[in-house]
């Protein structure tokens, strides 16, 4: 459909040299949407022309394979041209050319070109565009060391360094998409163009030109036989006119649905554009943030307030996870390691648990060495107040120990130390201890004192109890009273047992030995009183009053030796009864005597026998008694 509503015309005209060898070729090929126009000046001086032909065939047969305007296409075909070329073997020699490739979509062309064959684009009758040669005239030119109208006589004017038939570094050069419009004309020429005719001249011929190809064409010939050069070579000339180009159809709709997918794309690279933005602005804003914590983290380390630090590194990790930061988190995550163990050892320092704190405090130290020592200096100072915390607590415990062994001395001295150490280090817990510690030493060694007092006192209490036992006691038995002797003795000796005094417990032990003996002697006096009585009661009942009496005077003497004057009052009143029944009987004896008449009379003596002598008879009946 594009060749068919397009209009381009060729015309060329290609002749031998003075030897009538021919070693140019022209060949094209139009198809519906894409033609392809070569231009073939081989350099290898084979009257076959075989390298021209070669190139001009293969470009033709690779186009036609895959046709397009694509420079991938257009290094397609030199390349199946070039290797052409090498694999000729028909030949003895190297095949070498130059070439000039145009392809178009009836729009536009593109054109590829290996060598010095030339080429120039007319729009309206005036010159567009122009090819360069790839030779070494004209770079050259370009370092201005030739004249550019010197070229076509220039030595190296076909010393090439890229052609067609190349091995190695085959470099062709592949122009950009040229837009095509009406009266457009395009002209391809060999060597034997430009070598006779310069660019001026063939910029009028263009300028004067017709519609009809062939006809300018011809001019072009008329021009270079005019010149009659003695060595005019072989040559090719070949134009296309673009009478019409191809215009689409659907091009307004293409281009409505171009513009609608256009601003579509643009709406949305606008939109991508937008949230690229926002999203790289709160990327740049979060990193930025990241950045400042991580900032804020060592800052707050390196000023010991580990609360903040922590705080700053968690939103630091969090910002780094969210960019994905896997440096930043590893750095972050070592100092939140590092913080975390410092903090856990403070926690542990508020607890008063100073051996985990050291502990914990050595791990953060370790952990310090893959943050660059940061706060390692406020951990070493920590360390080192910690053990002195211990020794505080040491000291005290110390002092304990040796409070508990009654080294009161050595125990205040032990406390004080640790007043001191705590006062140094302004360790207010310890400090505390150590003086509450000795505020309970003093009121321990107090009450010990008081105790002891109160024991002494208890003691001596004792000690004058017991010695006012003991003299109740020796007042007692003094008395003769050897019950309450002994009681008081017992009572003495006990006081003295719980006091541990052995001496006064031999002592009361002495003296109640002698109550025991006494006792035992008043009860063997009791048993002879008694004795006595039973004898008295005896002589009574047979009527001997005056033995009676003399039994109960040894019985009364016996209770009054034993102090029981219970006993010797009732003894006396026996006694006394014996009397007035001694004296009755005695009246009735002299009564019965008067009456029976001279009864001899007793001597005088005798009636003071039972009176008189009632002492010695008791002395010989009991001796070795006391009577009083």
């Amino acid at each position: 459909m594009r060749k068919q509503n397009s209009e381009f015309k060729t015309a060329f005209t290609s002749e031998a040299d003075c030897d009538l060898k021919n070693t140019d070729y022209f060949g094209f090929v139009e198809l519906d949407d894409y033609a392809c126009y070569v231009v073939a000046d081989g350099i290898d001086d084979q009257l076959d022309a075989l390298s021209a032909k070669l190139a001009v065939a293969a470009v033709i047969n690779a186009f036609s394979e895959a046709p397009s305007m694509k420079k991938h296409t257009m290094k397609v075909c030199l390349k199946a041209a070039n290797t052409a070329l090498i694999k000729e073997t028909r030949s003895k020699k190297k095949l070498k050319a130059s070439i000039m490739i145009v392809i178009t979509n009836y729009v536009k062309f593109r054109y590829g070109q290996a060598g010095n064959v030339r080429l120039r684009l007319y729009r309206n009758g005036f010159l567009k565009y122009q090819s360069t040669d790839q030779s070494l005239t004209l770079d050259m030119v370009k370092e201005e060391q030739v004249e550019p109208d010197k070229i076509a006589i220039h030595e190296e004017r076909n010393n090439l360094y890229s052609y067609l038939g190349q091995e190695k570094e085959f470099h062709p050069y592949i122009s950009k998409k040229i837009k095509l419009a009406a009266t457009d004309a395009i002209a391809m020429y060999t060597r034997g163009i430009w070598e006779n005719i310069d660019g001026g001249e063939l910029d009028d011929v263009y300028a004067d030109a017709t519609n009809e190809p062939q006809e300018l064409v011809d001019n072009v010939e008329e021009l270079l036989l005019s010149r009659q050069p003695q060595d005019l070579g072989k040559y090719t000339f070949a134009t296309l006119f673009i009478n019409k180009v191809f215009t689409d159809p659907n091009k307004k709709r293409r281009i409505r649905k171009i513009i609608m997918i256009v601003a579509i794309v643009f709406v949305i690279v606008i939109i991508a554009i937008i949230v690229a933005m926002i999203v790289h602005n709160n990327r740049a804003r979060k990193r930025e943030q990241m950045e400042l914590g991580y900032l804020n983290t060592i800052e707050y380390i390196q000023i010991d307030n580990y609360t903040r630090a922590q705080e700053c590194c968690e939103d630091a990790i969090q910002l780094a996870e969210s960019l994905r930061d896997r440096t930043m988190q590893k750095n972050l995550g070592n100092y939140r390691k590092l913080i975390e163990s410092v903090l856990a050892a403070q926690e542990h320092m508020d607890g008063q648990r100073f051996s985990e704190a050291q502990r914990t405090y050595r791990e953060a130290a370790a952990r310090s060495v893959y943050v660059d020592s940061i706060g390692l200096d406020y951990i070493n100072e920590m360390l080192t107040l910690t053990a002195d915390y211990m020794s505080v607590y040491d000291l005290i415990n110390l002092g304990d120990i040796l409070a508990q062994n009654l080294q009161y001395d050595k125990a205040e001295e032990k406390y004080l130390e640790a007043k001191s150490v705590a006062g140094k280090i302004y360790f207010d817990a310890g400090r505390k201890s150590a003086l509450e510690a000795l505020e309970k030493l003093y009121a321990d060694q107090k009450a010990e004192k008081e105790a002891e007092e109160a024991d002494r006192k208890e003691q001596m209490a004792q000690q004058e109890s017991g010695a006012n036992y003991m003299t109740q006691g020796d007042v007692a038995f003094a008395q003769g009273d050897y019950d309450s002797a002994k009681v008081y003795y017992l009572s003495a000796q006990q006081l003295f047992k719980e006091m541990e005094d052995q001496t006064q417990q031999e002592a009361v032990e002495k003296k109640l030995q002698i109550t025991e003996d006494k006792l035992e002697e008043r009860e063997l006096l009791k048993e002879e009183a008694q004795s006595y009585i039973q004898e008295a009661e005896a002589a009574e009942e047979t009527g001997e009053y005056i033995s009676a009496k003399k039994y109960y005077l040894l019985a009364k003497d016996a209770y009054a030796s034993m102090k029981m004057d219970d006993k010797v009052d009732e003894i006396a009143r026996k006694m006394e009864r014996m009397d007035i029944k001694a004296a009755e009987q005695e009246n009735e004896s002299s009564q019965e005597n008067a009456t029976e008449g001279d009864a001899p009379m007793q001597d005088a003596s005798a009636e003071d026998t039972p009176q008189g002598n009632q002492t010695e008879m008791a002395e010989e009946q009991a001796p070795g008694m006391i009577f009083e």
